[in-house]
């Protein structure tokens, strides 16, 4: 199967491996019952012991029985089918071989074999799968124990060193290995068998350390992804101990839980209680690693359920929650978001919608052994997202035990579908913020000391220069193919949404063996959230080594607007500097009507138009643009071809080098050469008609009262909002604050409600003075003290607060 290692995972292992085992917790204990893929409940003799645990284990690869007169699971197998025959076709079976296909030559290359093995396992697969080719024959057996015999005694067994990328060698190779000797265990001789788990007990003994660097502890997707090797490894040589400790990886007994996947943590891997996900130590990466640990550990609770080595601990709730607070924001009609996906947005076969499926066969295994106060919301959400999605089935991307639980949850009439996640989401601990609104979504992916502006590596995002530099991702139900439908590969990678930069040439990221991450050196990059509906966020600019671009940066996202403003942009390199306010992908032959100042523009490819003073501007079926200053605005519609392999030359997940090419229509604003002390104002309306925008630029119901190096401020009348991010200590729409701070304040009847936050995450304590009088606290956060008057006086405890949001409520 011709996918990325990531998307092996999501499609055959744990990533997203949908268990039929259905599960039912009492008293704390979780018992397991399997089932098949039509949902019928198989029969599980004696204790839950080995053989039981491997037939459960050989289910979660094939989904079992299910009915071949079921178009959805007709289509699967079909699937399955062609991926296979193609492979089975272009198998090496001959004595003399070398590799075992032509174009993972040699075989002893980590990549080529670590491909070959998940090839070989879905060749594995498909002979374990009724209704195709291979099934039940005994030529194909017979030719993949042969070639799992080859690949050992060529590429991988004890007596090799590890060269090249450790993943191939420590996860992706092993894994796929044991899922072979699982499927094929009664066909293995024994002697072959011993050599496969000799070689996981060389590259992979045990979760908690990383073999060619035992002093590095394995964390988040990592350690899971061994746990599942290590389990299955113990299933296949009947060893107590390995699924013990399998098992126990998930909490890291070994070192008081310090590793645990169930806890939240403060520094480096794993979930944060905000929310964030992060790998690497420095990369937001919800949507990629995030989902395979997801997926991982939910396989071992549902692979382990019911036996001696069931999981029992109690903080496995962190996962839980996790659902809800940490995926479901960044989920968008089943569409994973690119803002969390790091490098992976570089993969061609691995787009928003396949990690976005990979995401739902996480939950729902997840769901099948959760307390029903969780599961029945999690089922809830996920058939709102199937549902809404119709441009990419989830039936096209599922395997067949992916399948059996989302159409399980299809055809219940009795879960309703959810409703699309809305609210105001800070991930402080990720420099993400998403905005959800009923019909759209906004989010803001930025970058600082903490956070890495991107991730390059193993010769993947090789353009990902300006993706954390406050890059503006808008989605909308009506358009789901903007980020999937070729964007990465011709989009211009100098003018991505919301970014401000200048137009020198840059070289290739992350051409060599091993990942990097440039992190930024400013400090401000977050915001606040008021009433979970209201956001301010800034981001401070500091250019790389070779620039001296600076600027400040901030978005303020309302109900159905967001107001973006741009102040001190400065820069002496002799080059144009630009701020993004759109590049929208029309797709291979759109013509989407603009409108400026409601005149409508050329749909030619091609042209292009400077406007002086434009007030306003609508792009069809996407919203409106309004330029509350008159902004001197250009404007392009130009066709772009790239190629996949231009931005990923991955041995195991490089891009096509075909062509491909998109139109886009692209706003930008122009700030000249080398400028001083620039500035910019603009606000998006997604959605809005070019009435309601012509209206919005006519009315001005949010206005700006700063945009300055001190602060810059915005005010919403009709909701008594006023929104303020302070560079340092100032004074601006009658706020002022002692220092850096992103802070919100409404007046509703006769209650002031106010909200907070460093961040620069560089203060201990933090003081507000509001213009407003209140002569009562109501309600405020235990950081918070106030002195109550004709001007309040806020005083926060930021130290170690985390860039959090801190809020009261005064009268």
């Amino acid at each position: 199967m011709n996918l990325s290692r990531r998307t092996l995972l999501a499609a055959t292992g744990a990533a997203a491996a949908i268990s039929a085992t259905t599960l039912a917790t009492s008293a704390g204990a979780a018992h397991a019952q399997p089932v098949d893929a039509a949902g019928e409940a198989l029969e599980v003799v004696g204790p839950v012991g080995f053989d039981a645990l491997l037939q459960r284990a050989e289910t979660l690869l094939t989904g079992g029985t299910f009915d071949p007169s079921d178009a959805d699971f007709a289509a699967a197998v079909a699937a399955l089918e062609e991926s296979a025959k193609g492979l089975w076709e272009t198998l090496d079976r001959s004595a003399g071989r070398t590799a075992l296909w032509p174009d993972l030559s040699p075989v002893t290359d980590p990549g080529n074999f670590g491909q070959s093995y998940t090839r070989l396992r879905t060749l594995a697969t498909a002979w374990a799968t009724a209704g195709t080719s291979l099934a039940g024959s005994a030529e194909a057996a017979d030719a993949l124990v042969a070639a799992l015999r080859f690949a050992h005694d060529t590429a991988y067994n004890p007596a090799k060193r590890e060269t090249g990328n450790w993943w191939f060698w420590e996860i992706g190779a092993p894994r796929a290995l044991m899922d072979c000797s699982v499927l094929l265990r009664d066909r293995l001789p024994a002697a072959d068998l011993t050599a496969y788990l000799a070689v996981v007990d060389r590259f992979c003994p045990d979760a908690d350390r990383r073999t060619n660097s035992p002093t590095l502890a394995e964390t988040g997707a990592n350690r899971t992804d061994k746990a599942v090797i290590v389990a299955l490894r113990g299933l296949l040589g009947q060893d107590a101990a390995k699924l013990a400790s399998a098992r126990d990886a998930l909490s890291d007994v070994r070192d008081s839980g310090r590793n645990s996947l169930f806890r939240y943590t403060s520094s480096g891997d794993g979930f944060y209680q905000d929310g964030s996900f992060v790998q690497h130590d420095v990369v937001a990466y919800t949507g990629t690693y995030g989902v395979v640990l997801l997926g991982g550990a939910a396989y071992l609770l549902s692979l382990l359920a019911g036996s001696e080595w069931a999981v029992t601990d109690a903080k496995v709730s962190v996962l839980y929650e996790a659902v809800e607070r940490t995926f479901a924001p960044v989920v968008f009609d089943r569409l994973m978001m690119d803002a969390v996906r790091g490098r992976a947005v570089s993969r061609e076969r691995a787009g928003d919608h396949r990690d976005g499926a990979a995401a739902v066969a996480a939950i729902l295994l997840l769901a099948t052994g959760a307390p029903a106060a969780y599961a029945d919301r999690w089922r809830e959400l996920v058939k709102g997202w199937l549902t809404r999605n119709r441009t990419t089935p989830f039936a096209a991307l599922a395997t067949l035990p992916q399948l059996a639980l989302a159409k399980a949850v299809l055809n219940d009439s009795g879960i309703p579908a959810g409703e699309r996640t809305t609210g105001h989401f800070v991930f402080a601990d990720m420099d993400r913020v998403v905005h959800r609104q009923p019909r759209w979504t906004c989010a803001l992916s930025m970058s600082s000391k903490r956070i890495s502006a991107y991730e390059a590596g193993n010769g993947e995002n090789l353009h990902g220069w300006y993706t954390g530099d406050g890059m503006t991702y808008l989605y909308d139900g009506d358009d789901l193919g903007q980020y999937n439908d070729g964007f990465w590969p011709t989009v211009d990678p100098y003018r991505l949404p919301g970014t401000t930069a200048d137009t020198r040439q840059r070289t290739d990221l992350g051409t060599g063996a091993g990942t990097s991450t440039y992190r930024p050196p400013n400090a401000i990059a977050g915001g606040a959230v008021l009433h979970d509906r209201y956001g301010a966020s800034a981001m401070e600019l500091i250019g790389p080594a070779g620039t001296t671009l600076r600027a400040k940066k901030s978005w303020f996202l309302l109900d159905n607007a967001v107001i973006a403003l741009g102040a001190g942009i400065t820069s002496s390199d002799g080059r144009t500097v630009e701020t993004v306010v759109e590049n929208r992908n029309l797709g291979a032959d759109g013509t989407e009507r603009l409108l400026v100042d409601g005149a409508r523009q050329p749909d030619e490819q091609g042209w292009a138009r400077d406007f002086d003073r434009a007030r306003w501007s609508h792009v069809e079926g996407v919203g409106g643009y309004v330029f509350p200053d008159a902004a001197a605005l250009r404007a392009l519609r130009e066709e772009r071809t790239g190629t996949w392999r231009a931005i990923n030359t991955g041995a195991d997940t490089g891009g096509s080098a075909d062509p491909v090419t998109r139109r886009y229509l692209t706003l930008w604003l122009d700030h000249g050469v080398s400028p001083t002390d620039a500035g910019y104002s603009y606000v998006l309306l997604p959605g809005a008609s070019a009435a309601a925008t012509a209206v919005w630029s006519h009315s001005r119901p949010v206005r700006i009262v700063a945009n300055d190096a001190t602060a810059q401020a915005v005010e919403a009348r009709r909701n008594g909002l006023t929104a303020v991010n302070f560079w340092g200590a100032g004074t601006a729409a009658g706020i002022t604050a002692s220092g850096p701070a992103s802070v919100l304040v409404q007046r509703r009847g006769r209650e002031l409600t106010v909200a907070v936050s460093d961040p620069s995450r560089t203060l201990t304590s933090l003081t507000v003075e509001l213009p407003f009088p209140a002569h009562r606290m109501v309600t405020a956060d235990d950081t918070v003290s106030v002195t109550t008057g004709r001007r309040p006086v806020l005083t926060i405890a930021v130290g170690g607060s985390r860039g959090h949001t801190h809020t009261a409520t005064l009268s």
